[in-house]
């Protein structure tokens, strides 16, 4: 199984190394059954995200056939300025939109043994090209206008599991995120010994679109 996460230029530092740290962890707890790397569209490169100019090296490619998980996290950077003068967080995810990834993702969308997770601004990525009109997914709270404007249904939970596709609010919630796909697919016994490693108790409650809907108060 692999849990693939994408970068691309601008990336948030946070947004990729949360859940790298914690499904890495994870991988250990099941005996490296969980590969977890840094891909690009591009293949192996070093990648400058959009925090001080720090660089990731990506040691793979980006494969729509492995069977696991994608991770696209958000970018990083002035949420206002000239587009065409500041590289600001519109202009970064939108750059996004317009690399292989896209095609890339919409073949993982076809695969059903991939699911596709976003760390905040990362479902705003997918959300700018099409890729999940119509679906549910939360983003970083500046961010729910653009879910909704591109058809797609914002739930204010920390973390969003629409089947293949699973997404987090705020840059923090990445652990939470790298956290439930341990145990949605490790069971919970995996995710509570990464995170007693970790120090860190998830926070909120898993959405997903099952059971009862609440009275109208």
């Amino acid at each position: 199984m692999h849990a693939q996460i994408v970068l691309f230029d601008g990336f948030d530092p946070l947004d990729a190394i949360a859940p790298f740290e914690v499904l890495a962890a994870g991988s250990d707890a099941v005996g490296g059954e969980l590969v977890v790397e840094m891909v690009t569209a591009e293949g192996p490169r070093p990648v400058t995200s959009g925090t001080r100019g720090l660089v990731i090296e990506a040691t793979g490619q980006l494969d729509p056939a492995k069977a696991g998980y994608i991770i696209v996290p958000g970018a990083s950077g002035p949420i206002e300025g000239d587009p065409d003068d500041v590289d600001t967080i519109p202009v970064l995810l939108a750059r996004f939109g317009e690399t292989a990834a896209v095609s890339l993702l919409l073949k993982a969308f076809d695969n059903p043994d991939v699911t596709v997770a976003t760390v905040c601004g990362g479902s705003l990525a997918l959300a700018m090209t099409g890729l999940i009109e119509g679906r549910n997914a939360n983003t970083h709270h500046l961010g729910v206008e653009v879910l909704e404007a591109t058809g797609v249904t914002p739930i204010q939970a920390r973390v969003v599991d629409d089947g293949d596709l699973v997404s987090a609010g705020g840059v923090t919630s990445g652990l939470d995120l790298a956290l439930h796909l341990l145990h949605r697919s490790f069971g919970p016994r995996v995710a509570l010994a990464v995170e007693d490693m970790f120090a860190y108790e998830r926070r909120g409650t898993v959405w997903t679109n099952t059971g009862r809907v609440p009275v109208a108060g």
